[in-house]
């Protein structure tokens, strides 16, 4: 019963992955701007010299990744701390950095935009001013291990309108806006 309690009284942070283009900061922002939760994009966790490498058309390896990845899971641990409810998006493309992002921490979520990759084509060709450029995508893809059931990921679909998904989210997280 002790246990429970606590687990209520602890901060729920969502972390939305999806590859580039999924809409991950669009509907995390729809979502926690509609929840009146604290709000961060991963993107802002990243070194300069990752930001450049990027946007120059080169992936990034893990090593790379590794202290954006600890970043990330830094700000999860301080809104925990903190009690404060949050959302963060993030691509977390692999089980290994969703184990730094979420491991077993109480009421973290993990939420994944699922699309295939015609649709994600299409919204980054659409898509101006972000770094990211359309031609890393399929090393997206490439790298992505959909969550496995044990990691209890809420999957949605990203086939619909930005409030479709933010209101399904809602839904399957059991909170009220």
């Amino acid at each position: 019963m002790i246990k429970a309690e606590r687990q209520s009284r602890l901060a729920t942070v969502v972390v939305v992955m999806g590859v580039s283009g999924s809409g991950k900061t669009t509907v995390g922002a729809m979502l926690a701007g509609q929840l009146h939760w604290a709000f961060a994009d991963g993107d802002d966790f990243h070194s300069p010299r990752n930001v450049a490498k990027m946007h120059s058309g080169i992936a990034l390896d893990d090593a790379d990744r590794l202290p954006w990845l600890q970043a990330i899971g830094t700000q999860v641990d301080r809104w925990r701390a903190e009690r404060r409810n949050a959302v963060i998006v993030c691509s977390a493309l692999k089980r290994r950095y969703r184990d730094i992002i979420v491991g077993d921490r109480p009421n973290v979520r993990l939420v994944y935009l699922q699309g295939d990759r015609s649709l994600v084509t299409h919204r980054l060709v659409a898509r101006h001013g972000h770094f990211m450029p359309k031609t890393l995508l399929e090393s997206q893809f490439d790298a992505l291990e959909e969550p496995a059931p044990e990691e209890q990921a809420i999957i949605i679909p990203i086939a619909q309108t930005p409030t479709a998904l933010v209101d399904k989210i809602i839904a399957a997280l059991g909170v009220t806006s």
